[in-house]
């Protein structure tokens, strides 16, 4: 159901998680949470975009790398929940926008992601949220989200 409503809203499957770019693991559960690794906005492969948001991405784009990011996260939970489904609830969001000087909006990058996990969740992906703005991400991405969720 939950995939179904991902493909509904995205008009897209969910996507098979990235693999990792270095010596970790996409998620992981303890109890009855489960943490990711940091997601950055990869789609078929390659990122949305590269570069700070507010000097070489837009707003708008860096809104959508933070969606993307975003379901890529939920693809590394699948990796060890194995039905989304399983979700009871979204806990918290941490978004890292990596930010041109001067650039302020962090909290509406990281907006894109917060609204994606409540229409996909409702009152369930309502979340705790950090947005920091950085001046690098790893392969020059505009963003970058860890998820934390509840599940059953």
């Amino acid at each position: 159901m939950i995939e179904q409503r991902i493909k509904e809203l995205t008009g897209h499957d969910l996507p098979t998680a990235p693999k990792p770019l270095a010596a970790y693991i996409p998620a992981i559960q303890t109890g009855n949470l489960v943490m990711t690794a940091g997601q950055l906005p990869f789609k078929e492969g390659k990122l949305l975009s590269e570069g700070k948001v507010g000097y070489d991405v837009t707003e708008e784009k860096g809104i959508e790398c933070a969606k993307q990011s975003a379901i890529n996260c939920l693809s590394a939970i699948k990796t060890v929940i194995h039905d989304l489904d399983r979700i009871e609830k979204v806990v918290k969001l941490t978004v890292f926008v990596s930010s041109a000087i001067g650039f302020h909006s962090q909290p509406k990058i990281a907006n894109g992601a917060s609204e994606l996990m409540v229409q996909i969740f409702g009152e369930n992906g309502k979340h705790a949220r950090s947005a920091v703005g950085v001046s690098e991400l790893p392969m020059n991405a505009p963003v970058e989200i860890e998820m934390t969720v509840q599940v059953k």
